[in-house]
């Protein structure tokens, strides 16, 4: 009887076996969720919520036997394992969500991580030391979303030494891995701070009018006001400027759909306060939510799948989601920066609705397939009118068509191609569509082609200003990103570089952009003879700005 007492007993069970047994239970649902897609908007709420709970009571269970387990053998690096967790889980709630609060706790944890210096003892230990780069990597993703410049300064210097360390240790290919990563921070970090000195990317109540203050709309005739509630946010270039799977121009693009938690104005908690409270991963139970970080009156910022280099498949499935999840009076904004004709592959561009975006992985435009020594245009035919989009190419006498051999065999890359009859099914839904791209004239043939909504469209030039030197179509990429997306989302300091001004002290010249733009919104939403397209837009704040700076 007193053994059966004893077994029933929680206090009999070593406290190493019970801390061991909320790690193993902690990996299993860390593991289920980790590679589930970071878009949707609630299918997946109920798997976070379970992790986040059990990595709760295991980090409070550490806490408060820590000198037991430390006895019990606990190492230091398997605190900040269990914390790197954590943060993880936070970053990957922010993707899904956009909500500031989730980036502002994964801070937290990462900060208090290098602080403590949970992984310093990683000696000779391989596995530990990729864990201590990984942690700084995924850190700094982190603190560039958060706009911490100071901050990613301070760990791209730390990063360096300890992958300069790390090839000397272990002569491992994985250095070369490590030492490319760090090329590609510093070659994102160099374009973006190239104009720190600028307002921030962000919607800032402090220099934007407040969306309370914004006058309604005139010439709605009847129809609703649509707010912007999801973002997908694409770009496949070749060389791009890019850190993991976001590149320079979707990360203009994220940042712009973001209010400013306060920038250089707002000073997050301590590490202590974070690490030291509790966590559940939603709602007000979250840990030590920081509720001064935006305005409450201020809507949530908009969800945003960013996808790097899809397929067209991944594309259309992505974008499927968030249609069918979009709630009512609500728009998508579809943003896509990607080459234009490529000469890789074969390519059939039929005008209108059936004009092509090419989604390759090579370089190169077809005015260079033209001079290029193995490849050859094998048939071209004069420019001409929309066609219908159910009709067959074939059967249409009037058509633009390019195509390229290589090396003496017709390629055919249909699953890396986007066509603008793809888009049109998602137009029973309403649609602002971004193209950036040297072919983005192909995509007009929506316009008239939709399927219940009105899309509005904006498309960005064929041909670059005669003062940017570009001799290849993506060239404009791989120093400063696309010059129509700057200018979308940061329209004073692109002028700067399309000029070669340098963007310092501009806080005078930004009070009258600021001002030229309010009073031409004014005149916008005022105006009677504004078409419902547009005008159904101008009641979004992130939404008018772009269509100004447009």
């Amino acid at each position: 009887m007193a053994a059966q007492t004893s077994s029933n007993n929680p206090a009999a069970v070593p406290v190493s076996e019970v801390y061991w047994s909320l790690v193993e239970k902690a990996d299993k649902k860390f593991a289920r969720v980790r590679d589930l897609p970071a878009y949707g908007r609630s299918r997946y709420d109920s798997y976070f919520h379970k992790v986040f709970k059990v990595y709760t009571k295991l980090w409070k269970f550490q806490q408060e036997n820590r000198q037991k387990l430390v006895e019990a053998g606990l190492k230091r690096w398997e605190i900040g394992e269990i914390a790197s967790r954590i943060a993880q889980l936070y970053y990957s709630q922010y993707q899904r969500t956009s909500e500031a609060s989730y980036l502002s706790e994964s801070y937290i944890f990462y900060e208090a991580i290098l602080s403590r210096e949970y992984f310093k003892e990683s000696g000779q230990d391989l596995g530990l030391a990729n864990k201590q780069l990984r942690c700084y990597a995924r850190f700094i993703l982190v603190c560039l979303m958060l706009n911490r410049r100071e901050m990613i300064q301070h760990l791209l210097n730390q990063f360096r030494m300890l992958v300069d360390e790390y090839r000397r240790t272990f002569q491992e290919t994985d250095a070369k891995e490590w030492k490319r990563i760090v090329q590609e921070i510093i070659r994102f970090v160099k374009a973006d701070t190239a104009f720190q000195n600028s307002r921030p990317l962000r919607y800032s109540v402090r220099l934007d009018p407040h969306p309370n203050s914004h006058p309604s709309v005139a010439s709605l005739e009847g129809g609703q006001a649509l707010k912007l509630r999801d973002a997908l946010l694409t770009s496949y270039h070749h060389n791009e400027i890019k850190f993991a799977e976001v590149t320079l121009d979707t990360f203009r693009m994220l940042q712009c759909l973001e209010w400013e938690p306060s920038g250089i104005f707002y000073q997050p908690r301590t590490t202590e306060s974070g690490m030291n409270g509790s966590f559940s991963g939603q709602g007000s139970g979250r840990m030590n939510a920081m509720d001064d970080i935006t305005d409450p009156t201020l809507p949530p910022n908009p969800r945003k799948a960013i996808l790097y280099r899809p397929t067209a498949m991944h594309f259309l499935a992505v974008l499927a989601t968030i249609c069918e999840e979009l709630p009512a009076d609500s728009v998508v904004l579809l943003y896509i920066s990607a080459s234009g004709w490529v000469y890789v592959v074969t390519i059939i561009f039929w005008m209108g609705s059936r004009g092509t975006l090419s989604l390759t992985t090579t370089s190169g435009t077809y005015g260079e397939a033209e001079s290029h020594s193995d490849r050859h245009v094998i048939d071209t035919a004069s420019d001409a009118n929309s066609i219908s989009p159910m009709s067959s190419p074939h059967d249409s006498p009037i058509s633009h068509k390019i195509a390229v051999h290589e090396r003496g065999h017709l390629i055919n890359d249909g699953l890396n191609t986007v066509y603008p009859g793809d888009i049109i099914p998602f137009t029973r839904k309403p649609l602002f569509i971004i193209v950036d791209s040297a072919n983005s004239n192909m995509f007009k043939g929506i316009s008239g082609a939709e399927r219940g909504e009105p899309a509005a469209l904006f498309l960005s030039p064929m041909v670059q200003p005669a003062c940017v030197n570009t001799s290849a179509d993506s060239s404009r990429y791989q120093s400063n990103g696309s010059l129509f997306t700057f200018f979308l989302t940061s329209p004073l300091p692109a002028f700067c570089r399309l000029v070669g001004l340098s963007a310092t002290n501009l806080g005078m010249v930004n009070k009258l952009l600021s001002s030229f733009f309010s009073e031409w919104g004014e005149a916008l939403t005022t105006s009677n003879s504004l078409d419902v397209v547009w005008a159904r837009l101008l009641s979004d704040p992130f939404l008018k700005r772009l269509i100004l700076r447009f």
